[in-house]
């Protein structure tokens, strides 16, 4: 597995102990994807340091959902660099892929869970990489039922660890799927429009618990959105998206409403109703 030796740095703050910069968990340098002669993504630089939340934004198409699969190595990386974790993921193939995808946890849209089984069962899956084939069966070590349960306290719905994953509501089965995301002990979070079929109130309660993530595990989330004011409230920086480049970079006071609105200038009916 490649190793990389100089990756991007942050200043850390003048409280911490450290004397030497934090480097990025994740830098991105001059990423293009292509599939064929379709070009997704072109000359994309992106770092994401721990302890931060990076909302990403853009229209439909522009390319938020193939920057995150370059970053586990499920999109075709054509040219630049993908560094996760000090590991570069161009070229990965087989064991050396397959332990950086476990290093790096996943929230979809659609929570992804196996309805007929448990809460609990389907936030232990999270650990089937480290436990192995005997746990694919339901025999899973009494520490990481433990540790699932304490992760199910954590997001809130302890006391739903019996019932099957089904019986839930939509803002209650996305927290079963970050439960089950931490249980993977990642280096980096990434939520893929998580809150995209969350109402307002639920949408708010859980990009909060994703922020307190990235703060309390002194990990990066990188979360993509399609509401503006949602990135402008729960993010620490913003980056944007518009025909697979990066048009604009940071902090949600630095950003004013004209440079956002080019992010979806080419949508007939934006949705920037919060700017």
């Amino acid at each position: 597995m490649t190793v990389l030796g100089a990756p991007a740095h942050r200043e850390l703050p003048a409280t911490a102990r450290q004397s030497v910069p934090e480097p990025a968990v994740v830098a991105v340098r001059d990423l293009s994807v292509a599939y064929g002669e379709n070009a997704v993504l072109t000359g994309v630089d992106l770092d994401l340091f721990g302890g931060e939340m990076v909302a990403l934004l853009g229209a439909s198409g522009s390319g938020k959902s193939t920057l995150m699969k370059s970053l586990t190595g499920f999109a075709p990386i054509t040219g630049g660099s993908a560094v996760v974790d000090g590991h570069e993921l161009r070229g990965l193939r087989g064991r050396e892929l397959r332990a950086v995808r476990a290093g790096v946890g996943q929230v979809f849209q659609q929570f992804n869970l196996i309805p007929r089984l448990s809460v609990l069962t389907n936030v232990l899956a999270g650990c089937l990489h480290r436990t192995g084939p005997v746990s694919a069966l339901g025999h899973f070590p009494a520490k990481e039922r433990r540790r699932a349960l304490e992760l199910l306290d954590r997001v809130g719905i302890a006391h739903k660890a019996q019932d099957p994953a089904r019986s839930l509501s939509g803002g209650q089965q996305q927290r079963v799927a970050i439960a089950r995301a931490l249980m993977q002990q990642p280096r980096v979070l990434l939520a893929d429009e998580p809150v995209a079929s969350l109402d307002p109130r639920l949408a708010d309660s859980v990009l909060g618990l994703l922020r307190d993530i990235a703060v309390g595990d002194g990990i990066p989330v990188l979360v993509s959105l399609h509401v503006v004011d949602l990135a402008l409230v729960h993010s620490d920086r913003v980056v944007g998206l518009r025909d697979g480049r990066v048009i604009l970079s940071g902090r949600p006071g630095e950003l004013d409403t004209a440079r956002l609105l080019e992010l979806y200038s080419d949508e007939e009916d934006p949705d920037v109703d919060d700017l």
